[in-house]
């Protein structure tokens, strides 16, 4: 009896031994490893890093780019041979081009140009937010105060750096192979976004170009022209002072004709 109780304790005392060896072996290769203990001993697990698709409403986004967006795009917004990439353009560019209706194109390789949008503003906030997780600080959405801004100073800065593409009261202009839209339509802060990101061959006007005062100025004189008045006279549609001269030689000519011949007549 006493024999057969030595070695049950013995057996016991050597599987006690053996565990803690074991504990003392993983605590060690933890440390040594740079592993957290807990994670050694399988005990809880590590998180992974937020990535796209964490919040309901990014999730929504990818949902919406994986539809109507990724066929052009690519999966990873990286671009495909019917699409250019499109990843870090930032915020701006992505609500310029959605909200007003730019994209998606009717077809690959159509024209960009103004239509009604193809998302509702949820779509579209939730498209802004997963292409801007998918990496890069690109143009944030401008925040705008037009009201506070100079007209005067709007006008000068229109002028300057507007016009000579949009034409002088905004109503477009062709740029070579490229067309210049109207602005009229433009919301103050699309007008902004336009600005600050520079859609198509519209080069972009940074900070250090145009302030945000410049910028408040600036969109408060395109809001200006869609109501600007023509005390002058006959509006010739706003398009400006090369058409306007234009009308004014041929109606000078034709009235200088009239007199030519009336003196012809009399003599």
């Amino acid at each position: 009896m006493r024999s057969a109780r030595r070695a049950g304790v013995r057996g016991l005392s050597h599987v006690l031994v053996g565990l803690a060896l074991f504990g003392a072996g993983a605590a060690f290769l933890a440390v040594d490893s740079g592993v957290p203990i807990a994670e050694a001993a399988g005990v809880g697990s590590a998180q992974a890093s937020p990535g796209p698709g964490t919040d309901e409403t990014t999730r929504e986004g990818q949902v919406l780019y994986e539809e109507r967006c990724a066929s052009c795009h690519g999966a990873d917004a990286a671009g495909t041979e019917a699409g250019p990439p499109i990843v870090g353009l930032g915020p701006a560019a992505y609500d310029f081009q959605l909200s007003t209706g730019r994209m998606p194109l009717v077809q690959p390789g159509a024209r960009s140009v103004r239509k009604p949008p193809a998302f509702d503003p949820g779509g579209i906030e939730a498209l802004v937010a997963y292409l801007t997780s998918l990496g890069g600080e690109g143009v944030p959405i401008p925040t705008i105060d037009p009201a506070s801004g100079d007209l005067s100073d709007g006008q000068r800065l229109f002028q300057s750096n507007c016009a000579p593409c949009h034409g002088v009261a905004g109503n477009g202009g062709a740029v070579g192979t490229a067309v210049a839209p109207a602005v009229h339509e433009a919301t103050a802060v699309q007008a902004a976004e336009a600005v600050r990101y520079g859609p198509g061959t519209m080069p972009p006007f940074g900070p250090e170009i145009l302030s945000d005062d410049d910028l408040d100025s600036l969109v408060r004189y395109s809001l200006f022209l869609r109501t600007a008045e023509d005390p002058g006279g006959l509006g010739l549609g706003r398009t400006g002072p090369i058409v306007e001269g234009f009308v004014a030689l041929l109606v000078g000519l034709g009235v200088t004709l009239l007199i030519v011949r009336s003196i012809g007549r009399t003599t």
